[in-house]
């Protein structure tokens, strides 16, 4: 059968946690795009609605109990280096309790709350594409 984003593009989700004008990033340590920052999140398991995927996701990665979420973008991957291809789901989130943690140090090795103008590098993919979107969003201008 085969490995979803290797063998035959996956299904993913997001979720960008935003509080106070700041977006949520986490530092990914594993591929695809590992040393890249990236907003919460995973694949949408089968039977299960993206945004439940995205919001169970970001409450494992986080350790924030999300409140409600709404839909942002979607964001396909292409990504060559790791010979990955996801098509992603991404929601919006800035309804929720707690402080951000390191739940899974295995996979994500550091957090910080950044400005949408003063991002650190690299950004995966699909995070730069919800931040494009939350531009739009919160600002009304282009990346």
């Amino acid at each position: 059968m085969g490995l979803p984003g290797i063998d035959f593009p996956g299904f993913g989700c997001g979720l960008a946690i935003v509080r106070d004008g700041k977006i949520l990033l986490y530092k990914r340590v594993n591929a695809p795009e590992a040393g890249h920052w990236n907003i919460v999140g995973g694949k949408v398991d089968h039977m299960e609605r993206s945004e439940a995927a995205a919001r169970r996701e970001a409450e494992e990665e986080s350790g924030l109990k999300i409140r409600s979420s709404e839909f942002l973008c979607l964001s396909e991957q292409v990504i060559e280096a790791d010979r990955q291809h996801w098509i992603s789901m991404i929601y919006v989130s800035r309804d929720f309790a707690g402080e951000p943690e390191l739940t899974e140090p295995h996979k994500l090795s550091a957090l910080g709350w950044f400005d949408l103008s003063a991002l650190p590098q690299p950004l995966s993919r699909f995070t730069a594409d919800a931040v494009v979107a939350l531009r739009k969003l919160e600002h009304g201008v282009p990346a």
